[in-house]
């Protein structure tokens, strides 16, 4: 399903360094002979066209492969608007007020449809947004009050692409200034020399780089560059090499570009970051996939950990809605009905890792993903 947001936010990447590779190529071949006015109506058309027609299109079987999760949605979206704080926050206990988590709920609820104001959800929405503004820095830096956890570029990169998404849809005069700074700071921590290059780490500062958090904040930068925020195409072209650097051999991806072994999260963390960066081909692309495919949902797999599970399924079904065709005609029932099944009684979802909050968050997301209503999602 498409809405107003994305078809306006189609025409304002058209001639970014992220458009969808139909656009880009048409506008990259003749670039003297065509005018923008023209290039708008051209992406408008390339756009709402079949995605990759050799393959099944994901969107029109959308329908019929979310019908089985219907209630487990229903009941998920009630349990997380129920832990919503009067300040808009999310979570208890060491992670409470977490601007990644109130992030990640945001997005929970408008995978599901609902804007700020508007929808079932739209209510928490807005607060989510009162929460993440109230605590953006002067410096552009998005941090809860007191931070008590390690990592936080990881909760900044996950509210600028909430308040990206958010951006269009809310009258709030602030947000396009608040937004831009958390871009520009993004932008100007990414690490320039060395094997870091191009790279981001926990911190708002360059130093180091790991290919988890550099993936949070290219689907930032992404999302910010849709909603018609300036991006520096060297910092997307920096990212890509980074991302690239980091993978395997066998097709996965290492935490970080000096090596180490490969491990489905990460890997379908990486392969997220490329897509979001524009990179739609390639063997990092379909040798991705076929690593991650190797762990397609079942009883019979088996798991290292499951510290990282919610995480890891967040980025892997994006990768198949990218993909389509048969790899997630696959994938998405598998981990649907897996999701389905570890739901507990009161609509949450139970994490070893951060707080059922963030669980319930992600695998809301996970689930909603055919509904296509988020336009950082789209194909």
């Amino acid at each position: 399903m498409r809405t107003q947001l994305h078809d306006r936010q189609d025409r304002r990447s058209a001639l970014s360094p992220f458009a969808p590779r139909r656009v880009r190529a048409f506008a990259e071949r003749k670039p003297t002979l065509v005018s923008t006015a023209t290039l708008i109506f051209l992406s408008s058309i390339f756009l709402s066209s079949p995605a990759r027609a050799q393959k099944p299109d994901p969107e029109k079987s959308a329908a019929t492969m979310i019908a089985p999760a219907r209630k487990s949605i229903d009941k998920g979206l009630a349990w997380l608007a129920s832990r919503q704080s009067d300040d808009g926050s999310f979570g208890r206990g060491a992670y409470g007020g977490n601007v990644g988590v109130c992030a990640l709920a945001g997005m929970a609820f408008m995978a599901g449809g609902s804007t700020p104001g508007r929808g079932p959800y739209g209510q928490q929405v807005t607060r989510t947004v009162d929460y993440l503004l109230a605590n953006c820095q002067q410096s552009g830096y998005v941090i809860e009050p007191n931070p008590t956890r390690h990592g936080p570029m990881y909760g900044h990169g996950f509210a600028t692409l909430f308040l990206a998404e958010c951006y269009g849809m809310s009258p709030r005069p602030e947000l396009r200034e608040k937004l831009s700074k958390a871009v520009k700071l993004i932008v100007n921590t990414q690490n320039l020399e060395g094997e870091k290059r191009g790279g981001w780490r926990y911190e708002p500062q360059r130093g180091d780089a790991d290919v988890s958090v550099t993936a949070c904040q290219v689907m930032a930068l992404r999302a910010a560059a849709n909603a018609g925020i300036s991006v520096p195409k060297e910092t997307i072209d920096r990212s890509i090499d980074y991302v690239k650097r980091c993978r395997n051999a066998d097709g996965g991806f290492a935490y970080m570009a000096s090596g180490g072994e490969s491990a489905f999260p990460r890997s379908a963390a990486a392969l997220v970051a490329l897509y979001s960066a524009g990179q739609y081909q390639g063997s990092e692309i379909t040798k991705g996939l076929d690593y991650l495919m190797q762990s397609v949902p079942s009883p019979d797999l088996v798991r290292r950990s499951d510290s990282y599970y919610e995480y890891g399924h967040y980025y892997a079904v994006q990768a198949m809605w990218q993909a389509g065709g048969e790899q997630w005609q696959k994938w998405y029932p598998a981990v649907r009905d897996e999701l389905i099944a570890r739901q507990r009684q009161d609509g949450s979802w139970e994490s070893s890792a951060i707080s059922n909050e963030y669980a319930a968050a992600m695998c809301l997301i996970v689930l909603q993903m055919p509904e296509n209503q988020l336009p950082i999602f789209q194909r």
